[in-house]
């Protein structure tokens, strides 16, 4: 992984914290409106804003909603409504956690697989996860339906009330709004590719 320079500089380069600081007062919200909308800190929607924490997906798909958004806002600087979208391999852009991530933080690689279509309802990424012991693992919940295709790798996954294994090969669609996480087994990282169908 890279250093947290290197890191900074990709966060920055997508400003990110910048675009959610324009949206936020264009619709003349505090952050307390913000974190109200979202249940999201104020100190936690401020470290992003100045891109002193890398968002994780969930993260962003709750914003994208609060904002009225779509996710390709954070990734590109111009979007369209072309029926027929195409992202080049070269064109994606990896957003990672720092190396020294604290508990209970999405630690996790994830690129976003489509960045200009701007009113889509699905939002599909190239993810990359990496080792971790499971009191570690952080739990999400978002609205909407998530898919995931595991390419290379095992991966745990973790709900309320089940712990599922998958192998290279095997899928998982859930209802995304129950508690979930999932954590790589094994010494290499676990790459998938997961859509996220949001609602209407």
């Amino acid at each position: 992984m890279g250093s947290d320079n290197e890191i900074q500089l990709a966060v920055k380069a997508l400003k990110i914290g910048g675009k959610i600081r324009d949206l936020r007062q264009q619709y003349k919200y505090t952050l307390q409106d913000l974190a109200a909308k979202t249940g999201f800190s104020k100190p936690f929607l401020s470290q992003i804003e100045n891109d002193h924490v890398v968002p994780p997906i969930a993260t962003l798909l709750k914003l994208a909603r609060a904002l009225k958004v779509g996710l390709a806002y954070f990734f590109q600087d111009q979007t369209s409504d072309e029926k027929i979208s195409i992202t080049r391999s070269w064109e994606r852009v990896r957003v990672e956690r720092r190396p020294h991530h604290a508990k209970g933080e999405v630690d996790y690689i994830y690129e976003s697989l489509e960045m200009r279509k701007a009113s889509k309802h699905m939002e599909p990424f190239l993810v990359e996860f990496r080792p971790m012991p499971a009191d570690q693992m952080a739990f999400v919940s978002h609205e909407g339906e998530e898919f995931l295709y595991l390419l290379e790798g095992r991966v745990e996954f973790r709900s309320v009330d089940r712990i599922d294994v998958l192998e290279a090969g095997d899928s998982i669609y859930f209802d995304s709004d129950i508690s979930h996480g999932f954590r790589c087994l094994g010494e290499l990282p676990a790459k998938a590719v997961a859509v996220v169908l949001m609602p209407s």
